[in-house]
């Protein structure tokens, strides 16, 4: 059955959580402000009415102008109460929008979230959801109370007047029809400045982060050209929005709010023939007057609407992603750190990547995964990692089916370095204190010292509270690879993989990193994948991995004896060494 796709009102009060009685009070704050705008009009009437009649005594006039006071007071105070709720709410919900769709990340399948692009889901999750601020603290009260205010003064007008009523609505409906047409391929268009928006932004990142090699080559004019582009269909997107609809727009702005237009002429036509009376006319005119303000703030929160709704709905996608089929509670303990692989499969999309793996490896065990590019050795260490679920087949840590267990719970069980490692723009301290949150200074030196990095850290400008920038950018990728081998170790999970952990790690670290390592994971089962063969030697299992299947294992010695293609693997390392050492 097909899920019920939910209203802007109802994802808004969703993510609001707790606050979204602010809304509710705001709103009823926003009408009482709003009323308290429009109700003085009837209290002007009476005083034109009384000095029509001729009546000269002051007093006949007080309550009249202690009443025009008294609402104008109130007008400004609810407006105050109004709006403060309304952001308080406004803020949280943001708030909770941002906490649901990064939690839905975090608990989805990796593949699910790179199938998205990460331009695109920072933009939603960042800039999108805060130009929604102003819709949420001010459309929500003020659109609802402007539009009650004009409805209930509409019957109002209706009450004392059939006629009158009718006539006030003639511009309003003129104005909804403009405003309909307007909106008609909304989402196209809007969607439309979303994608050449997104790819000016990165046409601009690649061509900063680029100009040393578009200068070496001479290709800036060439580069310019693809940034000129993409900037012109930024602003052209928005230009050609805005002249699809401008007449459209032109006619509700213009005829909407003005309901004197039909109701002077045509209210005084009626009072002419003695249809209505001078006090229906005056207080028709005066509230028409009136309608004019709470019609325009109405009227220009319509597009504010329309794109917190398009904005919406992209979150509640993330949101409604789906995640990992975990329990709440593990329902097993992993009795140790083995780990079985039982007829699995994988793959992306409709391409099968993995086919029938099946793979035992002890614990403590140290298990080197090789093969050609594209073989599928990371993707079976990232099933082991869990950031997929195989689509066919079980994975067991310690005889316990990782279905069974909690995320938080296989999480402490398993520590992964990729090739690619993410720093956060914190000091290196805090960086490899997030492996263990808690643990003291000397606890992260400790370990760093055990992994071999103290030395390369106490020589930066600023040691272990040295700021590494985004993404690490300030460190060199085989500082980032070690730093995060370190954050990895002082983890202490019992089963560790390393997928190219040290791919950008030069060989006479890389041996430094190797021996410190061998001490560390002594006790723990360690898979690792390595493009130099040389460092994986030692390994108590090489699993050799071709298309998708495991073709062979054994120790180096026993697959050099009977695998032709590890032995030309072994062949074309050596060979690579050799012409290095010779270079």
């Amino acid at each position: 059955m097909k899920k019920k796709k939910k209203g802007l009102l109802a994802l808004i009060f969703d993510y609001a959580g707790n606050k979204k009685k602010y809304y509710v009070v705001s709103i009823f704050a926003a009408l009482i402000s709003v009323a308290a705008g429009i109700i003085p009009f009837y209290f002007i009437a009476d005083i034109i009415q009384k000095l029509i009649d001729g009546n000269k005594e002051f007093k006949n006039y007080m309550f009249d102008i202690i009443m025009l006071l008294v609402l104008f007071f109130v007008k400004g105070l609810f407006h105050v109460i109004s709006t403060s709720l309304s952001h308080i709410a406004a803020y949280q919900t943001i708030k909770g929008v941002r906490k649901r769709a990064t939690d839905a990340l975090a608990l989805a399948p990796l593949g699910d979230v790179k199938a998205e692009s990460s331009g695109s889901l920072k933009n939603t999750i960042v800039e999108r959801i805060d130009s929604t601020e102003t819709t949420l603290a001010h459309v929500i009260p003020e659109f609802t109370s402007n539009i009650i205010v004009f409805i209930a003064t509409a019957i109002y007008l209706s009450i004392l007047s059939w006629q009158i009523g009718l006539i006030a609505l003639i511009p309003f409906v003129i104005g909804v029809i403009g405003y309909m047409t307007m909106c008609i391929g909304y989402e196209k268009w809007y969607n439309n400045t979303i994608v050449k928006t997104k790819v000016l932004n990165d046409t601009a990142v690649e061509y900063i982060n680029g100009i040393e090699v578009i200068k070496a080559f001479g290709k800036s004019e060439a580069s310019y050209k693809k940034f000129e582009k993409a900037a012109s269909e930024g602003a052209s997107c928005f230009v050609d929005w805005q002249r699809h609809c401008i007449w459209q727009f032109s006619i509700a702005i213009t005829a909407a709010p003005y309901t004197l237009i039909s109701v002077l002429p045509l209210g005084g036509l009626l009072y002419y023939n003695g249809t209505i009376s001078l006090f229906t006319f005056i207080v028709s005119v005066l509230m028409s007057i009136g309608l004019i303000a709470p019609l325009i703030n109405a009227m220009g929160h319509f597009d504010d609407i329309s794109k917190a709704n398009t904005i919406f709905a992209d979150i509640d996608r993330i949101v409604s992603m789906k995640p990992l089929k975990r329990p709440k509670v593990s329902k097993a303990v992993p009795a140790d750190a083995s780990i079985s692989l039982r007829d699995v499969s994988f793959g992306y999309d409709d391409k099968e990547i993995l086919h029938d793996i099946n793979l035992d490896i002890k614990s403590g065990e140290v298990v080197a995964l090789v093969g050609p590019s594209g073989a599928g050795k990371s993707t079976i260490a990232k099933l082991i990692a869990s950031l997929w679920d195989p689509n066919k087949g079980d994975i067991y840590i310690g005889n316990v089916n990782i279905k069974d267990l909690t995320l938080e719970d296989y999480n402490k069980e398993v520590s992964y370095v990729s090739q690619n490692n993410y720093l956060f723009n914190l000091s290196i301290m805090e960086n490899i204190r997030i492996g263990r949150p808690g643990a003291s200074d000397e606890e992260v030196i400790d370990i760093c010292k055990k992994c071999g990095v103290d030395d390369f850290i106490r020589e930066l400008e600023n040691g272990y509270d040295t700021i590494v920038g985004d993404s690490g950018s300030h460190l060199s990728g085989g500082e980032r690879q070690r730093i995060s081998i370190a954050r990895a170790m002082m983890k202490n999970s019992r089963i560790v993989i390393l997928d190219e952990a040290t791919a950008y790690t030069d060989p006479e670290n890389e041996a430094l990193i190797q021996k410190s390592l061998s001490s560390l994971v002594s006790d723990k089962t360690l898979i690792v994948i390595a493009h130099r063969l040389s460092t994986i030697t030692s390994s108590d299992k090489i699993v050799l991995v071709n298309d998708g299947r495991i073709e062979d294992m054994g120790t180096h010695d026993e697959l050099l004896n009977k695998s032709m293609l590890y032995k030309n693997m072994w062949n074309a390392h050596i060979s690579a060494k050799d012409g290095d050492l010779n270079a």
